[in-house]
């Protein structure tokens, strides 16, 4: 074989290694793709939530192909999987806080009171789980019935959330008109290169 032709195959097999390589932010790892719930899902971007300054938690987002637009994103029904790891010590009761402040944000008084259920079995499911250590995995997925999944460091806390409107309205808390970190708001808008 050329010498040519054996650089050329090497360099585009590194070049699909690195294609392949997961993404870090603040420290974490996020893979390029991941299989939940038997389907394989895309990241589709990762960033950091800062808040005075300090960084708070590593995000990213993955959905079954990748979109740039928010709006899409929000419409679209099928998996996804929302990925955050604490960077710094939380007690779960500000996270949810937190989460309940994006809502509130992000929808108005009619649009909450009809996520008042769902939003309420998340909160709960979420301050029983008591303080978050920096590395802890909190993974909110939606499930191919529209359904919401909480899953603390691989074990699924309360039980599934029917309401097929509350993961778009956890979505815009990040990727809504008033989004929680406008910076953050991009890097999930843009698919890793």
């Amino acid at each position: 074989m050329p010498r040519f032709l054996r650089t050329l195959i090497a360099a585009a097999l590194l070049s699909a290694s690195l294609a392949q390589a997961a993404v870090q932010v603040g420290g974490v790892d996020f893979e390029p793709s991941l299989s939940v719930h038997k389907r394989t899902l895309t990241l589709n971007g990762a960033g950091l939530r800062t808040r005075v300054g300090f960084k708070v938690y590593a995000m990213g987002l993955y959905l079954r192909a990748p979109l740039a637009d928010a709006a899409a994103i929000l419409g679209d029904k099928g998996a996804k999987r929302i990925r955050i790891v604490p960077i710094r010590d939380l007690e779960a009761r500000q996270f949810s806080d937190a989460l309940l402040a994006g809502l509130e944000k992000n929808h108005d008084a009619a649009q909450l009171e009809a996520l008042r259920p769902a939003t309420t079995a998340l909160l709960e499911s979420l301050n029983a789980v008591g303080a978050v250590k920096p590395g802890t995995e909190i993974l909110l997925d939606q499930l191919a019935s529209g359904a919401t999944r909480l899953i603390v460091d691989g074990q699924q806390r309360g039980a599934d959330i029917a309401d097929v409107d509350f993961y778009p309205a956890l979505l815009r808390i990040w990727l809504g008109s008033r989004p929680a970190d406008h910076d953050l708001r991009n890097a999930l808008l843009r698919q890793p290169e």
